[in-house]
């Protein structure tokens, strides 16, 4: 089997071969099966820990030839399972080591060593598959290209701890995505994996729990599924409880606390079950304080950030619970320069990751102050948190500058801010910078944020659109991201005189989505905007004398999803508002079309908004 090297080797490196790695690979080749198994022995005591020596022996063609005996029937089973143990040694080295044995296509042939009878070699094989898909350059869809490999595996769950263990680690660094959780599910992981919760093995059942909170994340059917599972006895949830519990390692307690939140989020747990709020919520707080790991940290409020960003009460009970909001303020300061990191490894570990605290504090404040007044002024009022802010929309990593730009936006929310802080600290400079030649996921959020800082008693408006603003924004308009178009028009929007320049590429943006295959909030924010132009003087007639935005708001109305028809009805109903100028002329074009025989149909729904809305507008053309 050829096995191709990545570059071609340099003479330095060949310089650097020395005569012993020769002698190492020489001998896999000896016609004595017993000196060739001595020779595998020999060669997996000189690579343990010495990663020069594995990038020598591959270099010099090692990979292919064990890959060879492992996969020769005549070879003993004492020789294949050697090999896989060296394998498995060479892959712990870099990330090119792992590139070389890819190449190689060492993934099937440990596969199928696992079809073997003898357990040993089984071990040795998932060992060596286990590093190989732990490692960042390997890509998932090789353990689900062939359709038998996932039943065999969960097969083999029950032949031995190591096993057990494996591929547990296996399955939580493979599954990525709905896809995946759904191949696992079916292939019963859930029944297979919850007894390990269990087993005597702590390694074991970290892997299970690990497991778990993967196959949960956003998964609605395998979350609901947990909630019901027993295992000796007790409901699943319990068992996460206990395993979060401050007396068990902090690994342990994190992804508990992860399995708890990702099965709330996904609609299986309620937000006021105790396990949440008196267990859960709790637990990730103490993840947050500087006693904790770097990493421990910075998971902790990520998964905080993610529990309680849909629920205001849960926000409530986070911002009070050990002075979280202060707490918070020192991943900003980290690692000092009092440090108390004795671990000079550890330190330039911290100082090169420091930027992930960064990012995880951002993202929490974001979701602590997404509803409510008292907890935003809180949090402004952290020692210099809107230069914290400002400095984070200009950090290099794109991550630090969406968590900012997601926390300001969420603060943004609040018109006291909009007032006071962000105009003190003129944060709609650094947004417009922000703005320029940034990645789309930054844009949405940016532009949404600009959308709060054009509203009318934003003292940041006039500076804004004088600093190109307008241009900027019709230019997103064009945009082939609709949440991009959404937020130009929300935006230029805001201000009537905009209509009267800009009109006809804004409803020339509106129709595009509104004609295209675009999800219904989309759609509906969309229809919002018509129905705000409609409430502007000038712009009214720009709806008005467009025939195709009107039959689109008609086809709206009678559309089969609530949400649109009544974004429809606000449409219409503010085109025919009896109290301003020209809407005796409005109400008639609108009935010539046919809206009012839709208006009386509208009038019978079940929905109760819905007819209200309708007989209201009904009641305009009676007055």
């Amino acid at each position: 089997m050829a096995c191709l090297l990545e570059t071609p080797i340099r003479m330095s490196v060949l310089s650097e071969v020395t005569a012993s790695s020769r002698h190492y690979v020489d001998r896999l080749f000896d016609p004595d099966p017993q000196k060739v198994l001595q020779g595998v022995i020999d060669m997996k005591n000189a690579v343990i820990g010495n990663n020069k020596q594995k990038a020598n022996l591959i270099v010099l063609g090692a990979v292919p030839r064990l890959l060879y005996l492992l996969q020769q029937e005549t070879s003993s089973t004492e020789l294949k399972t050697e090999c896989a143990v060296v394998l498995g040694s060479l892959a712990m080295g870099t990330e090119n080591n792992v590139k070389s044995l890819l190449d190689c296509h060492i993934i099937p042939a440990l596969l199928q060593g696992l079809l073997s009878p003898d357990l040993k070699f089984i071990e040795a094989c998932l060992r060596c598959l286990r590093t190989i898909f732990t490692s960042p350059v390997t890509p998932e869809e090789l353990l689900y290209t062939d359709a038998t490999v996932i039943p065999h595996l969960m097969a083999l769950l029950s032949r031995s701890r190591y096993t057990q263990e494996y591929i547990c680690q296996i399955f939580s660094h493979c599954c990525k995505g709905p896809d995946h959780q759904t191949i696992l599910f079916n292939h019963g992981a859930v029944q297979n994996i919850a007894h390990l919760l269990t087993s005597a093995s702590y390694k074991v059942r970290m892997q299970a729990l690990k497991c778990f909170s993967v196959l949960a994340f956003e998964n609605p059917q395998v979350s609901m599924t947990l909630v019901n599972v027993l295992v000796d006895g007790e409901l699943l949830p319990q068992i996460f409880v206990k395993m979060l519990q401050r007396d068990k390692p902090i690994e342990m307690q994190l992804t508990s606390a992860k399995c708890l939140t990702y099965m709330c989020r996904a609609g299986a747990i309620r937000t006021d079950d105790n396990c949440i709020v008196l267990k859960t919520l709790p637990c990730l707080v103490r993840m947050c304080s500087k006693e904790r790991l770097l990493e421990e940290r910075v998971e902790g409020a990520e998964t905080l950030a993610y529990l309680i960003e849909p629920d205001v009460e849960l926000q409530r009970i986070a911002s009070i619970t050990d002075h979280l909001i202060a707490m918070l303020a020192d991943y900003f300061k980290y690692p000092s320069s009092v440090s108390a990191i004795t671990d000079i490894k550890r330190l330039d570990h911290d100082l090169k990751h420091a930027h992930e605290l960064r990012q995880a504090a951002f993202k929490l404040y974001a979701s602590l102050g997404a509803n409510d007044e008292d907890i935003r002024k809180k949090i402004i009022e952290t020692e210099n948190m809107m230069d914290r802010i400002v400095t984070g929309l200009s950090e290099s990593s794109v991550k630090v500058r969406l968590a900012a730009v997601r926390c300001l936006h969420s603060l943004s929310r609040s018109v006291q801010q909009l007032r006071t802080s962000f105009q003190d600290h003129a944060v709609w400079k650094p947004l417009m910078k922000v703005l320029q030649n940034a990645p789309d996921e930054i844009l949405v959020v940016a532009s949404s944020m600009l959308c709060n800082l054009l509203l009318e008693f934003s003292p940041s408006k006039e500076p804004i659109l004088e600093s190109g603003a307008v241009e900027l924004l019709c230019g997103l308009t064009q945009s082939e991201n609709p949440a991009l178009r959404v937020n130009g028009i929300w935006a230029l929007m805001h201000i009537d005189k905009i209509m009267s320049t800009h009109g006809k590429q804004i409803m020339q943006a509106v129709t595009l989505i509104l004609e295209g295959e675009h999800n219904i909030e989309v759609k509906e924010q969309t229809l919002c905007i018509l129905a705000n132009i409609a409430d502007g003087t000038t712009a009214k007639e720009l709806i008005m004398t467009n025939d195709d935005i009107l039959q689109k708001i008609k086809y709206y109305m009678g559309h089969s999803h609530v949400k649109l028809q009544l974004a429809a009805m606000f449409c219409i109903s503010n085109l025919i508002w009896n109290e301003e100028e020209g809407s005796q002329e409005r109400q008639d074009k609108l009935r010539d079309m046919g809206i009012v025989d839709i208006l009386h149909k509208l009038s019978q729904s079940p929905d109760s908004n819905l007819c209200d809305k309708a007989k209201m507008a009904l009641q305009q053309y009676l007055a």
